[in-house]
């Protein structure tokens, strides 16, 4: 995996924006640098123009960077008007950003099969995972859920990515197994047995697969959501409890934590 990068402030221009699902739309955007340093599992705050009152920037995760073209892929949900006011970008449109921020997944050259586990717009960092472990030549199976199959995206890509095994699961029944992403581990695990399982998408979520994996005694990481304001850990608003008693910044030494650590 490369190094982490230094968390600077980058020009970007607008390649793609269009929707790949219900609520979900997919950006690609063109910043040379960011494209050859940032790693799964960080993020990048962006500054969303249309709006001079909004100065808060937006966090989000990226799905794939391509530092041959320069690119980075982020697929995000519609969530506020500062979203659906980027969404509105058009190829050509430029702004900034602040990134690569926060650690990233944590790649063990020993693992030789490994779980990622999505609900929903939570798949976008574990695409950008699922590439870095297929470059890794690490053995690894997805379980991706959504609401319904509209708002479902990234099966295709994890199969792509090189996925031995991906389980679908919708709350509706809509596409594959109708229940949570608990589940659909469960079912993998009566199977297989996985050396790290990584995870991302509702907190709710993200405690339940936490709890499977300590009951399988599996190490598992998790990729929080806060809101991210500053994104380089000066305001403290993305705090996040330790089961020691102290708190950490989501931003600068998350979003990826072990899920031992964190108070559900």
């Amino acid at each position: 995996m490369r190094a982490r990068s230094r968390t600077q402030l980058h020009e970007f221009i607008v390649v793609e924006n269009a929707p790949v699902a219900a609520g979900l739309h997919r950006i690609v955007i063109k910043a040379d640098k960011l494209a050859h340093t940032i790693i799964p599992g960080q993020f990048v705050n962006i500054a969303v123009p249309g709006d001079p009152s909004h100065i808060v920037r937006i966090p989000l995760s990226y799905s794939a960077s391509d530092p041959q073209a320069g690119t980075i892929e982020i697929v995000y949900a519609l969530v506020g008007e500062g979203t659906r006011r980027l969404a509105s970008m058009k190829p050509g449109d430029g702004s900034n950003l602040v990134g690569a921020s926060g650690n990233g997944w944590q790649i063990h050259d020993d693992d030789t099969r490994v779980l990622l586990v999505a609900g929903g717009v939570g798949v976008t960092p574990l695409i950008g995972l699922a590439r870095e472990l297929a470059d890794s030549n690490t053995v690894f199976d997805m379980v991706i859920g959504a609401q319904t199959k509209d708002r479902l995206w990234g099966s295709d890509q994890a199969h792509a990515a090189g996925a031995a095994q991906v389980v679908i699961t919708t709350d509706d029944g809509s596409c594959g197994l109708k229940g949570f992403t608990t589940d659909g581990m469960k079912q993998l695990l009566a199977t297989h047995s996985y050396d790290r399982v990584f995870t991302c998408g509702p907190q709710i979520m993200m405690k339940g697969i936490a709890q499977v994996a300590l009951e399988h005694a599996i190490p598992c990481e998790v990729s929080l959501e806060r809101m991210m304001t500053c994104g380089f850990g000066a305001c403290h608003v993305c705090n996040v409890a330790m089961v020691g008693g102290s708190y950490k910044r989501c931003c600068t030494e998350g979003p990826v934590f072990d899920a031992t650590e964190v108070v559900w």
